[in-house]
């Protein structure tokens, strides 16, 4: 009886967990679903300016992912789990009733912060009620459960904006995390007290957010301003100044934001370049495809959804096997494959998508390829970046990995913007999308060069342990 009631709590304390996850991911995919909405919604803001809803986000996600984490192992994950499910509610309600694009971005904002603090809490609260012969189980269901989140958030997302503007996109995360507050409540595991250590360095996430934000400025601004403008200029200076005063700060810190030790690892280092520049094709393809099937082939919300749910289920699908394969061959032949086959998608949209819609014979063939190119590689990114390291620091290193996917992110959404037109009522054409598709293919060529400087069956044994787990383990949304 004993065992059946601790078997019992143990799901419960998976379901609560796996609701942050879902959350998270949940809401990258409807934001970008959302986007032609939130155009309507606010006319007079630009292109660039609502990208920052995307790019806010993104930002303060990845530069306070690994600090959360240690935040939660110093002030316990508990707390810190409650706390981040509370500021992800607030951002979400925020969002819902932002009646301008300022407060809307602002509650995006709550949003990241919100998803940095729940993510590694959630995770390490699922890992001390599971044994450690379960927990890998446990782990790859919990990363599930974010990965069928991707899956169907589009189509999901966008039933749920035509039933009731995208303002819904945001309230539907209110009852989830009601029910999180109220089961988590009474199942999840008390705190305990940690080995004391210096304090994360949150002086050093302000920097890196900044420098970000920075660059995204300029990126996204600059061809509407022009690339000489002040402003731009001001904002790329920002981003070298406190990039430069960050990676100092990193190198001398006790508790650095990015632990610059890890760099010293081959692997590791090439699997995170290469994450951040296939990241800044992959996002930027992500909103452009929503874009295009809603301002030139004019498709609703919900067809548009609909429309590129495929991809993601293509993914969910690929994924575990190519984890696997790699696990077995090495990572380098399995990443080489996938970058083919994404820029072999990306060239299929450039060169055989039309302004008149024929979704059977060239939109949907282009739209699996690319879902199987993403499956081949980001889950496998994410298993070579650890590959090289202790297991001591696979959380960690995950956490980097998946910060890395967030930088390269907001860097590529905001080229979207520069090579789409920032402008507000003036539509991207044709041969605006056809540019942005050949950048997204470029991007994933660049990612395969960069792959190539992988070992070819290097850390096989080590591999084969990781892939399934630390690819996904702090992951708010494989994209």
């Amino acid at each position: 009886m004993a065992e059946l009631c601790a078997t019992r709590r143990r799901n419960v304390v998976f379901a609560v967990t796996a609701m942050g996850a879902f959350m998270a991911s949940l809401d990258l995919s409807i934001v970008n679903v959302a986007f032609p909405a939130l155009t309507r919604s606010f006319p007079h803001s630009s292109r660039a300016t609502l990208a920052w809803v995307i790019t806010a986000y993104a930002i303060v996600y990845a530069s306070l992912l690994v600090t959360s984490g240690r935040t939660a192992d110093q002030l316990g994950r508990r707390r810190v789990f409650f706390a981040g499910l509370g500021v992800f509610s607030v951002g979400s309600a925020l969002c819902g009733l932002a009646p301008t694009a300022e407060l809307l971005i602002g509650g995006r904002v709550a949003q990241g912060v919100g998803a940095a603090l729940l993510l590694p809490a959630s995770l390490g609260l699922l890992l001390e009620v599971f044994s450690e012969q379960a927990r890998s189980q446990a782990v790859a269901l919990w990363a599930g459960v974010g990965a069928l989140a991707v899956a169907t958030g589009p189509s999901l997302g966008a039933s749920v904006i035509s039933a009731g503007g995208w303002r819904w996109a945001f309230y539907i995360n209110l009852p989830v995390a009601a029910a999180a507050w109220l089961v988590g409540r009474r199942v999840l595991p008390d705190d305990k007290v940690t080995q004391q250590r210096a304090a994360p360095d949150y002086p050093g996430v302000a920097l890196v957010s900044l420098a970000l934000a920075g660059l995204v400025f300029a990126v996204s601004e600059g061809s509407d301003w022009g690339w000489s403008d002040p402003r731009v200029i001001a904002g790329a200076a920002l981003a070298v100044v406190l990039g430069a005063v960050f990676v100092r700060r990193c190198s001398t810190h006790p508790e650095p934001v990015l632990d610059l030790e890890l760099f010293q690892h081959r692997t590791f280092t090439v699997a995170n370049a290469a994450t951040v520049v296939y990241a800044m094709g992959f996002f930027a393809m992500l909103l452009g495809n929503i874009l295009f099937l809603t301002g030139v082939w004019h498709y609703s919300i919900l067809r548009a959804g609909l429309a590129v749910t495929p991809g993601p289920l293509v993914v969910a699908a690929v994924s575990g096997p190519a984890g696997k394969f790699a696990g077995k061959h090495g990572f380098r032949a399995v990443l080489l494959a996938g970058f083919v086959v994404f820029a072999g998608g990306l060239s299929w949209y450039a060169a055989l998508v039309g302004a008149q819609p024929d979704y059977l014979a060239r939109w949907l063939p282009a739209t699996l390829l690319t879902g199987l190119g993403i499956g081949l590689t980001f889950p496998v990114l994410g298993a070579a970046a650890v590959s090289s390291l202790h297991s001591s620091r696979f959380a960690v290193g995950s956490a980097v990995n998946q910060t890395a996917r967030q930088v390269g992110g907001a860097i590529g959404v905001a080229i979207l913007v520069a090579l789409l037109g920032s402008g507000a009522g003036h539509p991207a054409g044709l041969h605006n999308f056809r540019h942005l598709w050949i950048y997204c293919a470029a991007m994933a060529a660049v990612a395969g060069v960069i792959a190539t400087f992988l070992r070819p069956r290097s850390m096989i044994v080590k591999a084969a342990a990781v892939t399934a787990v630390p690819s996904a383990a702090l992951a708010g949304a494989p994209e």
